[in-house]
Parts: C-alpha cells; structure tokens; sequence
C-alpha cells in the first residue's frame, strides 16, 4: 500500500479522499489554490501545498505544477477525484513518466472511453448497443443532415471531447441544423480544446441510469449496481438514487453485463462508470463512460456497504479486487447535490456562509468541505455539499431526505435546499415515473407562496 499519496482536487472530494487514506494509514499531501487556502482539505491532509493564484488553468489544471508538488514531498502517487484533470490521459502519461503512481484508469482507456465518438464505436465493437447516430466526428454538413434524416429528428449534437452538458444541442428540424452545429462546436472548443461534435438520435423521455464499475490488473471487473442520475437541469444532475425504481431484476441483469463487458473488452482498471440511457419501451443505449470516481458515488457506497474510494487505492496499489459476485442494494439511498445557487434562477452564489448547521440523525450522511464562515470563491464548481440518505425501501429514504433537508441550515448564501425539498415531495418523483426532462415541467413555488400554504 502507499505510505503517501497526493490528492490533486479540492473541496469536498479531497476531504473524501483524505477520510479514506486516513483509515488506510497512508499520509496525504494537499494542493490548493490562494482561494482555498483556508478550505477544510487543507487543513486536514497531513501537508499542503500552494500550486498558484484562483484561475484553475493556473493552479489545479497546471500539471507542472501538481507534478512538482508530488515531487517535493515525496508523494508516491496522485489521487485526481473528480473533474480537473482526473479524466486527462496526459497526466496520467505525465505521472507515469516521473514513476508516479496514478491511482485511476491507465491512460490507454481514459484516452479511448474519454472521446465520445470513439467510446461509440468501441461500444458496438462490445456488442453494446448504442444510440443511432455517427460513429465519428462530424466533418460534412451535408452528410450530417442526411444521417440526421435517416435517424429521425430530433437529434441531439454532443461534444466528442467532453460532457457536463457543455458543447451539447438539441435539432428540433433540419432548418436549426447548421446554427446548431456551429453553437455546439464553439462551445466545446472554449470548454475542451477540441471543436469536434457527433450526433446522436435525440430520445424524448428517457432515464439516466448510471453502472458503478471496478476492474483490478488482473483482469477482474465487477459492477456493483446500478444508479438513477435523471433529474437533472441543463445536463448537470441534481439528485440521484440507488437502485432505480425503473429497472426489473433481468433488465438490471443485462444492462449490468452489458457495463462489464464494455469494461472487459478495453481492459478498464480502478473504478468507472458506465452510463445508459434507458428508453420507455425498455430498450438501453450506451451514453458515455466516466473514467474516475463519480460525485454520486455515496449512494452507491450506503446500499453496498463498501468504500470506493478505498478500493480505487487498493486496486491502484496493485491488490487484487475482493469483492463479491453479484451484490445487491440493501435499502434505497438518495443524494441530493447541495450547490451554492439560487434556487429558483439556477445562479452561483458565491460568498461567506454565516450559519451552517448540517443534519444527522439515523441514515444520514453529509460530505462536505463548508463550514460557518467558510467563503465559496467564485472560480470554481457551486457544490457545497452532498446529501445523502439510507432507508429500509424508496419510501423511507424519500421521508428521511425531507426530514434532512428540512434539519440543513445554510444562510448567507442562496443554496439549492428548498429546490431540492419541493423536488422530493413533487408526486412524478414520489411515483418514481420520470425521466431526464422532469426539470423542463417542474415549477418551483417561491418560498413565501409556500409559507403562505399556496
């Protein structure tokens, strides 16, 4: 096992991380930006270092910089959470260059799964079924509109070299097509570097559901269930829930073989995700694969009972994985994604947080980075925190969320409780029959209409 690793992210993540390096014994080594000087991540990794000033291109996304620091203190290994440069194959390449340990994926498959119009064809080559649409960038109009008119619109345009809902559009009708097109690629060269755009068959009301994958270097993978990630706005998920209530047991059978193969056929290690759209007649469609631990990983850890991160160090330290065939959810667990926002126009509120007072009681979990007086800076992603709840069944969970949401104080800056509160008493949620367009239809009631009994 490493006797020091070095986690390359901040906030809530690093934290994560360092939770399960301490129960491992393994020393940490923190890197933060002038902004997160005071985050908790710091505080609590056993030495920190300053990589630059607040702009990520500066500070977390400078690999020279993160290479450095794992350098000076003697780290063995780097640990990249999520987001950043966990899913950059040269870093990984970097690292391994300076007889670094990567505690992920070898770059091989990041490089593979991360572009999405390869992970399409790599997935048919799996024998996994994937949506209609290219198999490779788009680089005739005129050709992309007859494969549009051969798929049906509407069709949707995604970024190749990325996802999050950035460098994504939907073609309602060919007479949107080329604007669209030319929308799509500008934005996913200023978000990736790379303009190149595909297209997919736009499926009108289907699920997000998410296989949590682990393989070893001995060739071993597993999945250990499945989640429901489809409420969701602009393509950034909100809550999530394990296991979905969508799925029947033989359906969760082949959507589960379906991830491991995929993972199988391109020699994935260390833990990853492979996300499907599910369609209203039950028919499944390979999305994408994340290669990196998810930001909705709890909900997988509360009905399994196994810590992911732990394992993603103990594969990246060469151990065989241990873990079981055929696991299966005990319990229902939902998480609810607490961001600095305002709730009801979706905008970042940075700022001091003057009260916080995060719930407990049974079946509780908060992981989290904040605290009273902990300043959000404005450079970087609007998470405050991540709720999560574990009852006996759906219902259960679904009360103790309420209960939760109803005990977490956060004042002096906008956050996304009382959305996330009006989410969970909504009767399409409570049904568990929605799909990745429930935001579209959902009114939020202002706070004082709600106060009011309207």
């Amino acid at each position: 096992m490493f006797r020091k690793i070095l986690i390359a992210n901040r906030g809530e993540i690093a934290l994560r991380i360092i939770q399960a390096c301490r129960e491992l014994g393994i020393r940490t080594v923190a890197v933060y930006s002038t902004a997160d000087r005071d985050s908790l991540h710091v505080t609590y990794a056993d030495e920190e270092v300053c990589i630059g000033p607040p702009p990520s291109s500066q500070s977390y996304l400078n690999i020279s910089s993160v290479i450095s620091a794992a350098e000076i203190t003697g780290a063995e290994a780097v640990h990249p959470g999520y987001g950043f440069l966990a899913e950059n194959a040269s870093f990984a390449e970097a690292l391994e260059e300076c007889r670094i340990g990567w505690i992920g994926p070898q770059a091989k498959s990041i490089r593979l799964m991360g572009d999405k119009s390869k992970a399409r064809q790599t997935a048919l080559e799996a024998g996994v079924p994937v949506v209609p649409g290219t198999t490779e960038p788009i680089t005739a109009v005129d050709e992309a509109k007859r494969m549009a008119a051969e798929v049906g619109y509407p069709v949707i345009l995604k970024a190749a070299a990325g996802g999050g809902g950035r460098g994504m559009r939907i073609v309602q009708d060919e007479s949107q097509f080329e604007s669209q097109l030319e929308t799509a690629s500008e934005e996913a060269e200023r978000a990736f570097g790379d303009g190149a755009v595909y297209l997919e068959k736009y499926l009108v009301e289907p699920r997000h559901i998410e296989f949590q994958i682990l393989g070893d270097r001995f060739g071993r993978v597993v999945h250990l269930g499945e989640r429901e990630c489809s409420i969701q706005r602009r393509h950034q998920k909100l809550i999530e829930e394990a296991p979905s209530p969508a799925l029947s047991g033989d359906l969760r059978q082949r959507m589960g073989e379906a991830a491991v193969r995929l993972a199988q056929y391109v020699g994935y290690q260390n833990a990853g995700t492979v996300e499907f759209l599910l369609d209203q007649d039950g028919s499944f469609f390979f999305m994408e694969m994340n290669t990196r631990i998810q930001v909705e990983h709890p909900v997988t850890e509360v009905v399994t009972g196994l810590d992911l991160v732990k394992l993603q160090l103990k594969i990246a330290a060469g151990e065989p994985l241990e873990v079981g065939e055929g696991i299966t959810a005990r319990g229902h667990a939902i998480e609810c994604r607490i961001n600095a926002e305002h709730p009801e126009t979706l905008t970042p509120s940075p700022g001091k947080i003057t009260t916080f007072h995060p719930p407990g009681g049974p079946g509780v979990r908060v992981d989290t980075h904040a605290y009273e007086h902990y300043v959000i800076p404005p450079h970087y992603d609007s998470l405050i925190g991540k709720l999560i709840v574990h009852g006996a069944d759906r219902q259960e969970a679904m009360v103790r969320m309420e209960r939760a949401l109803d005990f977490f104080v956060i004042e002096g800056v906008h956050t996304s409780i009382a959305l996330q509160r009006q989410i969970i008493q909504d009767p399409r949620f409570r049904s568990g029959e929605f799909s990745t367009r429930f935001m579209e239809r959902f009114r939020m009631i202002p706070a004082e209409a709600v106060a009011q009994g309207a």
